[in-house]
């Protein structure tokens, strides 16, 4: 088994996933509604740790170019936060979203997946390999997050991607 070309596939799925619920969002819960974390700032904390994950380290890492902090940052508890004033449109968030999705290819074939480390020092104690898994986890976690919202508000269905 090619573990590195199933490891594309799944990202490519799982990112295939949160595009289609990004795209499916209605303008009134892109930046409102009664979640306590409006949906345009999961999905780009969703990209954003996609795409800090898919480096080797913490220091290989470059922000998109329209990157604002803390906008990656959740609030913990949710709701908790300020209410940030100007966030991303979803025009935005689909470019961020193409960036992330054509690096999966060339990015997963310049890991180490053997290094005993994650080359992030909040996770230092996770071997490389299993903290891909831990990415895509993060990403599913969250892509089906933003489809629940979107199911339970209105009935709209995002597909399942088995794999891209």
């Amino acid at each position: 088994m090619d573990i590195r070309a199933a490891l594309k596939r799944q990202y490519r799925g799982a990112l295939a996933m949160l595009r289609e619920a990004i795209e499916l969002c209605p303008a009134p819960r892109w930046v409102g509604g009664e979640d306590a974390v409006p949906f345009w700032q999961v999905a780009y904390h969703t990209l954003y740790f996609t795409d800090l994950y898919l480096q080797q380290r913490l220091e290989d890492f470059r922000p998109w170019e329209l990157h604002r902090e803390p906008y990656h940052d959740l609030p913990w508890p949710a709701g908790s936060g300020s209410v940030i004033a100007d966030p991303y449109t979803k025009a935005e968030l689909l470019s961020y979203w193409a960036i992330v999705d054509e690096k999966v290819h060339a990015a997963v074939d310049a890991l180490n997946l053997e290094a005993p480390g994650s080359g992030f020092p909040w996770h230092a104690t996770i071997p490389k390999f299993e903290h891909q898994l831990h990415n895509l986890r993060h990403l599913q976690h969250h892509a089906a997050l933003l489809s629940g919202r979107l199911r339970r508000a209105d009935g709209t269905e995002v597909r399942w991607v088995r794999s891209a």
